[in-house]
């Protein structure tokens, strides 16, 4: 049985700036999309490297108006349904998005299909969106032609400050907005939702402190690596040691969305998460820290 995905985030644009980032064909294919096409109340389409099967366009609008926009969207085989939501509360403008044909928390994780990339894609896809209306620098796309992962960027802030709430496990868990625990030292675990939650825990390959650390999810290695740059941090992060067939894209957009959230968490003095609690099916109790 599938299921419909929820998701929330907040920005201090307007809601009428965000409609126009939207619907925009122009700034669709800036923080969204490769190409898009928009011509609404009949056309909005987005395709290229940066969309999931994104061979050839394959939306069809069901709904438009000021405040939302329905569409049509063939993927994983299956006919979903998107919906994109834009409202003015409590100062702030909070985006909702929902797609269709959910597969499950448990599918996402394990990425048996397409369906189950889809709520890191949106997941980064909207950190995108609030950076491009509040006019802060994106964070790299997942290029769903390639299956090479390495991803760069320059955070403002010293590298010192970086490392830290890359290994600290209450300040991983702020910023990223689900709870890790952490032991850096090479051969300690990491674990999403906690240790008690996960009988398999990743295992750290590597860690230099304040430098870098590699840790071995199983199937897949994640690196990391901090450099000064400017007074800046920049960080380059790695995916590597997974099956060439079949790249882990879900899991990548989960890191890069985060990555966006690591950037503000830094860069703004009076940070708070851009998201609001989402609705994701099979979502184990506890995983989530904020919202």
């Amino acid at each position: 049985m599938t299921e419909t995905v929820v998701l929330r985030v907040r920005t201090s644009a307007s809601a009428d700036r965000v409609r126009q980032a939207v619907t925009d064909a122009g700034e669709l294919s800036t923080w969204l999309a490769e190409h898009a096409e928009v011509r609404l109340p009949d056309r909005f389409v987005f395709w290229g490297r940066y969309t999931p099967e994104g061979d050839e366009p394959h939306q069809t609008v069901q709904h438009a108006d000021d405040r939302s926009l329905r569409f049509g969207w063939r993927v994983g085989g299956e006919d979903t349904t998107v919906e994109l939501s834009w409202a003015a509360q409590d100062g702030d403008t909070v985006v909702t998005l929902s797609q269709t044909h959910f597969a499950g928390w448990e599918a996402a994780v394990a990425e048996t299909g397409v369906l189950g990339q889809l709520y890191t894609y949106w997941a980064l896809s909207l950190a995108n969106l609030v950076d491009h209306v509040e006019g802060r620098p994106l964070t790299p796309k997942v290029d769903f032609s390639s299956s090479e992962m390495r991803a760069e960027v320059v955070i403002g802030a010293p590298v010192e400050a970086v490392a830290r709430s890359l290994v600290e496990s209450e300040q991983y868990s702020r910023w990223f907005g689900a709870k890790i625990d952490i032991e850096a030292w090479e051969g300690g675990r990491v674990a999403m939702g906690g240790f008690d939650a996960t009988p398999e825990p990743a295992k750290v390959l590597e860690f230099v402190p304040g430098e870098r650390m590699c840790v071995d999810w199983g199937g897949m290695v994640a690196t990391w690596e901090l450099a000064e740059s400017g007074g800046g941090t920049r960080l380059t992060f790695v995916q590597s040691g997974f099956d060439a067939d079949k790249p882990p894209y879900g899991a990548w957009a989960g890191w890069l969305s985060g990555v966006g959230e690591l950037r503000r968490y830094h860069e703004l003095a009076d940070w708070r998460p851009i998201w609001l609690r989402p609705d994701v099916p099979g979502l184990p109790e506890g995983m989530l820290t904020g919202g």
